[in-house]
């Protein structure tokens, strides 16, 4: 590989010829062979828009001059671009500030900006008025608020629709309801698609609530949080300018020194992101349960057939989607266990685990965001109901005898129950035999479709 010498203060590095980093991005990359997994993209454009404002906000406070801003703010938008993406392969396991990622942009930046003509410097320049330690945490809440407010937020809202859409389509299907994975009282499909869309409202719920944490910044902090080489009303301009960026209501922090010692907005917002995960593997687990079979299991409703299930058994087909679904809840909850160990290791004014937080929280988001969009477009919108498959066993359900507890008793229901259990009849017939209950009542009492409207049956 063809390289080319570059300094920094413990001296001089070979670094690869064409590289836009310099030498102490090289010194991470010889540092930290890992996991081979670099920051994330959404993550590195996030610290790029940092550099873009705190340019803008040093030249605003006259500290920066304008040649140098603005030779700044167009190679911040290059990377923010996704042009330089290539350029950016220090580990996930760094340094546990997140100093090496905040150097590789700025570095990367002070190239592409000195290719304006001026001198461009990473320390002296890109980082003016910052530190690793306050840009890293800011970078976590700014990419991970943008994700959640751009990617997962829209896919749950059309997951909700797509559900809601579903369930009025089917308002009047009435199956046997299940508790313990055993018959239980009847309900309609459009009451069981409703429990999920208030499952997954109530998530978007939760990450509008904590949006509101997560906009506010660290940025103004520097090294331990006392703002150390931070101009006067550097800290507000660099959030407003943030917000008018993304769109997003940006302050800074009441404390830079909780905001450098903790993370606990981004502890907060993985949990939220791990009661998501169990929505999506309760609708997902639901939605195996409901396509079982086709004629050995539940087979109630058929899952659209997107590819051959097996490589030995011809023509099966598996409920691939809610399988992929399950699997990236199992992963989101164990990748909040990581984040919750690593939001306890603030020692004294610095947390020391934020590159592996940033990584998580961002994968959490793809995962889930995907996840909801897969679940709503190609298993939810798509799957038909089998009503043979429901009527059936919706009449022989002997458990429709509990319409009868208040009129003939527990006792004398349960004695009916389990004798058309025994004898595999509707229960209706079971009733008749054995209670004083004439036909018609019968029919008025243990109406399956009645019964899903709750109350005492009249």
């Amino acid at each position: 590989m063809d390289t080319r010498i570059e300094r920094d203060s413990m001296g001089e590095l070979d670094v690869p010829a064409n590289a836009l980093y310099g030498a102490q991005t090289q010194r991470a990359i010889n540092n930290f062979p890992v996991s081979h997994t670099p920051m994330p993209t959404a993550f590195i454009h996030a610290v790029a828009r940092i550099k873009l404002a705190a340019a803008r906000s040093n030249c605003q406070l006259g500290l920066l001059d304008k040649p140098r801003a603005e030779a700044i703010e167009k190679a911040a938008q290059a990377v923010m671009s996704g042009k330089h993406d290539g350029h950016f392969p220090i580990d996930v396991f760094q340094t546990g500030s997140g100093t090496s990622t905040n150097m590789n942009v700025n570095e990367v930046l002070a190239t592409l900006a000195s290719r304006e003509g001026v001198e461009v410097t990473p320390n002296d320049h890109v980082n003016m008025g910052q530190s690793s330690n306050d840009v890293i945490p800011t970078a976590i809440h700014l990419s991970a608020a943008i994700a959640v407010n751009e990617t997962l937020r829209p896919a749950l809202v059309t997951l909700q629709a797509t559900i809601d859409r579903r369930a009025s389509e089917l308002a009047h299907v009435v199956k046997t309801g299940r508790t313990h994975l055993m018959d239980a009282m009847p309900l309609r499909m459009d009451q069981e698609l409703g429990a999920w869309s208030s499952q997954v409202g109530q998530a978007i719920e939760r990450f509008d609530s904590v949006m509101t944490r997560l906009c506010r910044l660290a940025q103004g902090g520097t090294a331990v949080g006392t703002g150390i080489n931070a101009p006067e009303g550097f800290a507000e301009l660099m959030a407003s300018d943030l917000s008018q960026q993304t769109g997003l209501p940006f302050v800074p922090n009441d404390s830079f020194f909780a905001s450098l010692a903790s993370q606990d907005a981004a502890v907060e917002l993985s949990g939220q992101l791990k009661g998501l995960a169990c929505v999506v593997m309760k609708i997902a687990n639901d939605l195996r349960w409901m396509n079982s079979g086709p004629l050995a299991g539940l087979g109630e409703i058929e899952l659209e057939a997107l590819q051959p299930g097996s490589s030995i058994m011809p023509g099966k087909v598996n409920p691939v989607i809610p399988e992929s679904a399950a699997q990236a809840a199992a992963q989101v909850i164990g990748l909040d266990a990581a984040v919750t160990v690593a939001g306890q290791s603030g020692n004294f004014q610095l947390n020391v685990m934020l590159p592996l937080v940033a990584s998580n929280l961002l994968a959490s988001i793809t995962l889930m965001s995907n996840t909801a969009t897969l679940l709503g477009e190609r298993a939810i919108a798509t799957f038909k109901v089998r009503d043979d498959n429901l009527q059936g066993p919706l009449a022989r359900n002997p458990i429709l005898v509990t319409a009868l507890n208040s009129v003939i008793g527990y006792n004398a229901a349960a004695a009916v129950a389990k004798k058309a259990y025994q004898a595999g009849r509707p229960i209706i017939d079971v009733a008749e035999e054995e209670t004083d209950l004439d036909r018609s009542t019968l029919e008025r009492l243990l109406d399956p479709a009645v019964l899903t409207q709750g109350g005492i049956p009249e």
